[in-house]
């Protein structure tokens, strides 16, 4: 699918994101005019290097300055202050969305902020890499993965359509949750595989010198893969962890009293739990398969 949805896009936040959905505009829709917004000069200037858009600034109300539609793409602490920001520069019937990874923060912070006559559709276009930064992003990022919008109960059903046009473009398949529901179902998902995959390469890490070297050279799939998580954003993902803290808690409790139940299983020697356990698991890897999100 392809067309101009937006005349003016404005990327607040020209990460791994950002830039993604910049090359999908400037593949798909030419003419719409891309506006780029980020802190650090060498993000503007690699933005400007790569082609990303038409026009750069660190200035989030200039940014958004007659834009049709603003992506806000930045970790979620800095929600907040950019709502306050861009809040009086925003045209009358803007829609504001974001791809932030924990909704009901995204909704705490930016919603009070923004004036009636602008449309908020938060979003979660369930992508990524541990990669960062505007030279990270690819067009095919976002296809064939699912892409979440937890609109309000007065979300504009126009503003909605035309994100979820933006998304599917993109190649994503769109559903729409409740924020609360979304926050639980991806601390289970994504945020549990982070907690654990920090927390084991940071006890490598810990580990005696001569140990921790071998660790490193004979890092067999396993390790590797749990690196490859832990190589993510760290100020991203700090941000997800102290805004999704209950339903992490959650989730980590739960997954703390199984541990200590296969820490038994294994103890006592008990082979058939064991097994039925894994077997278990690996119906979920093979369902995973057929449903292409491997």
């Amino acid at each position: 699918m392809s067309g101009k949805l937006f005349d003016r896009v404005a990327l607040i936040g020209i990460g791994l994101i950002g830039s993604s959905l910049a090359r999908v505009l400037r593949r798909d829709s030419p003419d719409t005019v891309i506006v780029a917004c980020a802190r650090r000069a060498e993000t503007l200037e690699a933005a400007r290097r790569l082609d990303l858009a038409d026009e750069v600034t660190d200035d989030p109300a200039a940014a958004v300055a007659g834009a049709d539609l603003v992506v806000i793409a930045t970790p979620l602490s800095a929600y907040a202050e950019i709502g306050r920001r861009i809040a009086p520069a925003l045209r009358e019937g803007a829609i504001v969305t974001d791809v932030g990874s924990v909704k009901s923060a995204a909704i705490r912070d930016l919603a009070p902020l923004l004036p009636t006559a602008v449309h908020f559709v938060p979003g979660h276009p369930v992508a990524g890499t541990e990669h960062s930064g505007p030279e990270a992003g690819f067009a095919e990022l976002f296809r064939d993965r699912w892409c979440i919008l937890t609109p309000l109960p007065d979300t504009d059903a126009g503003a909605l359509a035309r994100v979820t046009a933006l998304w599917e473009q993109a190649g994503m398949r769109v559903v729409t949750m409740d924020a609360e529901h979304h926050d639980r179902v991806l601390a289970m998902t994504s945020h549990l595989p982070h907690v654990i995959a920090y927390t084991i390469v940071g006890t490598a890490t810990d580990l005696e010198e001569s140990l921790k070297s071998e660790v490193i050279k004979f890092s067999a799939g396993g390790f590797r893969d749990f690196t490859r998580i832990a190589g993510s954003d760290p100020v991203m993902w700090r941000d997800i962890f102290l805004n999704n803290r209950e339903a992490v808690l959650e989730m980590l409790q739960r997954f703390s009293e199984d541990l200590t139940a296969l820490q038994r299983a294994i103890r006592w020697g008990e082979g058939d739990k064991l097994e039925e356990l894994f077997t278990r698991t690996r119906a979920i890897r093979r369902s995973i398969i057929e449903a292409k999100q491997a």
